[in-house]
């Protein structure tokens, strides 16, 4: 699972009178956006894999083992905290911003 952040390279678009807009409409997957949703997904899909290989477990399937399925446990485990931490960095930055002076 790979959560670090593509580097954006397209510039802001400047609009005539020189008030820059936004390179990419809110409805395109770009940027900061797009990366968080893709690594949401990343983290969903593990833990839909990691519940499906324990269901395989706990019903005595021969061709699931135990150890691939410890792992893919581990795996879900580990990409939901990560999430969790920047959920709450994310969190902690808009609450620093919004108690500073203007």
């Amino acid at each position: 699972m790979d959560l670090r952040l593509a580097p954006v390279t397209t510039p802001l678009a400047v609009r005539p009178d020189g008030v820059p807009r936004a390179a990419q409409a809110p409805q395109e997957a770009g940027g900061f956006a797009g990366a968080l949703s893709g690594a949401l997904k990343t983290v969903s899909a593990a833990q839909t894999q990691a519940s499906g290989l324990q269901r395989e477990v706990q019903m005595e399937n021969p061709a699931v083992s135990l150890e691939e399925t410890m792992v893919a446990i581990q795996k879900a485990q580990i990409g939901f905290q990560a999430t969790l931490h920047v959920r709450n960095r994310m969190v902690q930055a808009y609450t620093d911003i919004m108690n500073m002076q203007v």
